[in-house]
């Protein structure tokens, strides 16, 4: 075989080889999410039938007592995943989700050690958010671990201003896998991981978005794309620059991104505004969403937010914090837990 043939020969080989390997991947894949729901619904129908047959009615008195032999006898023959601490999860995941429909809708997604970190999540509207979440965007455990220990409920009551339709929102969500604006944006963005100093500047901040592109879109949430810095918009013959362009896949519409080193001043609004009808007569695309536009400052005020309408609506503002991130959660867990209230 001459050197020609051998290239073609090995090029078909490697065809091969990548068609049988993605059949191979294709394969486990889907064993696993098969492995992972038949798990998720074994447990959630002993704990149920725990729940029912021991735990409920004249049985409540001694319950404790069988659940503590009941997992010593199946620990013996079955290995220690069957402890009393994961019987007793168990018995939480049926009480947390009763329904077998919904067991069986977020099994393929949900694996069955993220019910069982959800269930440290001890308020039932938090766990639901985040399963809802969880579900939606495909986060891994540790992504769900950090989203919660990022506030991510508390920072979204806080950029709704209360807790109302949330409920309903989250089953659209669940059931359409379609975003509100309402649960994309939250109030604030933590950027510490910028390593800002607290007195910097616009150019800085904006650059430093842009040397931490990929963790910036986590922080804002699933969806966001970036498409450009500095988009320049010409209006009756004068130049304007926006900081940053981006586009929410879900929400299918451009958000532009506004950067303010300084706290919220009335002319942003104008300014974002008029960047919004620009957009909107020359970049949106035929069957997508008006665009969004976000404006991110280090203060905002309760009463001008509330005057110019910046708490729902096309124009939105939320505040960035690079530096006193615990105390800066300690005021939002605050917040979120009055308007909740």
């Amino acid at each position: 075989m001459n050197g020609d043939g051998r290239e073609v020969a090995d090029a078909e080989d490697d065809a091969l080889f990548g068609d049988v390997a993605n059949l191979i991947e294709g394969a486990r894949q889907r064993a696993a999410v098969a492995v992972n729901s038949e798990l998720v619904r074994l447990y959630w129908s002993v704990g149920k039938r725990v729940r029912e047959e021991v735990l409920g009615g004249e049985r409540a008195a001694y319950g404790q007592r069988v659940v503590k032999t009941l997992a010593a006898r199946l620990t013996e023959r079955y290995g220690r995943g069957w402890s009393r601490r994961n019987l007793e999860k168990m018995v939480h995941f049926a009480e947390w989700v009763p329904d077998f429909e919904i067991c069986e809708t977020l099994s393929p997604k949900l694996s069955w050690s993220h019910f069982f970190e959800l269930l440290t999540v001890s308020e039932r509207p938090k766990r639901d958010f985040y399963a809802a979440f969880a579900a939606h965007e495909r986060w891994s455990v540790r992504t769900l671990r950090a989203k919660v220990a990022g506030r991510l409920y508390e920072r979204t009551i806080t950029a709704r201003g209360s807790a109302d339709g949330l409920k309903a929102e989250l089953a659209t969500l669940s059931a359409r896998g379609t975003v509100e604006p309402t649960l994309a944006f939250r109030d604030p963005y933590v950027l510490d991981f910028l390593d800002l100093p607290s007195a910097h500047s616009e150019a800085d901040l904006e650059h430093a978005i842009l040397d931490e592109m990929q963790r910036f879109l986590l922080e804002l949430g699933v969806g966001f794309a970036f498409v450009e810095r500095q988009k320049r918009m010409t209006v009756d013959g004068r130049d304007y620059r926006l900081d940053l362009l981006l586009y929410h896949i879900t929400m299918r519409c451009y958000v532009a991104l506004e950067l303010k080193s300084r706290p919220l001043e009335p002319g942003d609004y104008g300014q974002v505004t008029l960047y919004l009808r620009w957009l909107d007569a020359h970049q949106r695309h035929a069957g997508g969403a008006p665009p969004i536009g976000l404006i991110l400052c280090t203060e905002k005020g309760p009463e001008q937010v509330a005057l110019l309408g910046l708490d729902s609506g096309e124009v939105r503002v939320a505040q960035y914090v690079v530096d006193e991130v615990r105390g800066a959660f300690e005021r939002i867990v605050a917040r979120a837990k009055a308007l909740e209230a």
